[in-house]
Parts: structure tokens; sequence; C-alpha cells
């Protein structure tokens, strides 16, 4: 239900609203201690009135951080290319699903996240507690756990708008806290596991 509102505001954003809202969340972003000292990022790109991303993805890219990039394989897993610049990406269409914007160069694998030094991960909603409410795919699911699995332990991040910072999401067992959420309005970090 919660899922459906959010999607449902989402769906009538502006296309302003949506451009400023990225330009917002960027420079919020590139101020956070965990993304000016990282090395590799993995992040997505936002598609729709998800919040905007590639502005954020360039500034990095300028900054000489390898960004990761996902790409949906057939069982809702991810596996990982480079972003080169926008001209590096491709329009995928994945089933009944959305096109996605993947990266087109070499595949590195699941587990090439594992390398990241900071995460920035989609969602619909985060609440006080840093419980991060996702699609509902269970892709990022997976990433969590194989980070976890691996004993990697990087910065998670999860980009959102103001309204969708909320009191309380609903929480299975396998999710997990994101250590901060970053709005075009600011940043709000969450003590992990608390």
């Amino acid at each position: 239900m919660l899922r459906r509102e959010l999607l449902s505001v989402r769906s009538r954003l502006t296309a302003d609203v949506v451009q400023d809202a990225a330009a917002g969340l960027a420079e919020r972003a590139l101020h956070l201690p965990e993304l000016a000292d990282a090395r590799t990022v993995a992040a997505y790109v936002s598609v729709g009135t998800e919040p905007g991303t590639l502005a954020l993805l360039d500034a990095l890219r300028a900054r000489g951080v390898h960004v990761l990039l996902p790409a949906l394989l057939p069982d809702n897993d991810l596996d990982w290319g480079t972003y080169d610049g926008t001209a590096s990406l491709m329009s995928v269409q994945h089933g009944g699903k959305m096109a996605l914007l993947e990266p087109s160069g070499e595949r590195l694998g699941p587990g090439a996240v594992t390398s990241a030094d900071a995460v920035l991960l989609p969602g619909l909603a985060v609440d006080a507690r840093g419980m991060r409410l996702g699609r509902g795919g269970g892709s990022y699911d997976r990433v969590l756990a194989r980070l976890e699995r691996a004993g990697a332990r990087p910065a998670l991040v999860v980009l959102l708008y103001d309204t969708e910072v909320v009191e309380r999401v609903p929480e299975e067992e396998h999710d997990r806290p994101v250590h901060a959420v970053v709005t075009p309005s600011g940043v709000r970090r969450f003590r992990p596991g608390g």
C-alpha cells in the first residue's frame, strides 16, 4: 500500500521538480565524507521520476571516482559495469518492466559491488531507523546480502525526495538499515543497528 502511494506521488512530479531535485541531490551528496574519500562508488541511473542521479554520476566521474552501474540479470540479481559518461549507457528493456539505462561495456560480475567504498541505493522511502523501502523486486536486497557475506562495509546511502523520509516503513527479516539518506534539502544519518 505505501509503495503504491509513493509511486503515485512520484508519477505526478513535473520535469522541473525532478530536475531541480537532481541538482540539489548532487550538491548535497558530493559533500558527503563517504563520497569525498571514495575511490569506487556503486550507483544507478535514475529512470522516470526517480530522484535524478546523472549529475551526481558525472561529478563523481570528474573527480576520478570509478563509478559502477548495475545491469539487471534475468533472475533480478545485478551485474555491474563501469560508467564512462552518458555515451556509455544503453537502454535495455526487461520484459514488461520499464526500460533501464545500463552500462554498455564489459560486465564485471555481481561480486564487483564488493569493491565499492560507497553504494548509492534507489528506494521509495526511508524511515527514522534508516530502514529503506525499495520497489519490491529484491535486486538490492541481494546486493546487500552479497556485501554482508563478503564482509564488505561500504557506506550505504539512499537518494530520495524530501517527502519520502517517513516515520516507519514495513520491514522484513532480511532488511538492513542504510547509513544515510540524501534529499534535495539535506542529509540525515542513522546509527548502524540503531
